[in-house]
């Protein structure tokens, strides 16, 4: 027999020995316990993160000063945009009125666009992380 030959015999054989052995599977079963906190304590987190409590983001400062002005600037905005969410932040002595919580300063730099429209004094930060 020459060399092609036994080369073709080879790869055949080792096909054969592959497809036509049994393959034996195996099967488990997994049980996890979960503690009954978790899924409050992840409610929690989500709405902590949609009120801008947990960001590490930019957000967009509409105003800054009197509670009364504030009230009024969150109520206008509410009226106008449902894209994202805002509130009121206490800054001794002075409140803030904070829209949007965005991950990049992209997404904050397009809604700012939007919101400038009715908030022309309106602008970008990145608040620090409370503690």
């Amino acid at each position: 027999m020459n060399s092609q030959t036994i080369f073709k015999l080879f790869v055949t054989s080792i096909l054969i020995a592959f497809t036509s052995g049994k393959s034996i599977a195996q099967s488990a079963t997994l049980t996890v316990n979960q503690d009954s906190k978790i899924t409050p304590l992840l409610m929690l987190k989500k709405e902590l993160e949609k009120e801008n409590k947990l960001s590490d983001g930019y957000t967009i400062q509409l105003y800054y000063g009197e509670l009364d002005k504030a009230n009024q600037t969150l109520r206008k905005y509410k009226g106008s945009y449902t894209n994202w969410p805002a509130s009121i932040e206490y800054e001794t002595p002075n409140y803030k009125v904070w829209a949007g919580n965005f991950s990049s300063r992209i997404e904050a730099e397009r809604a700012l666009i939007e919101i400038q429209k009715s908030f022309s004094a309106a602008f970008i930060l990145k608040p620090e992380r409370r503690k």
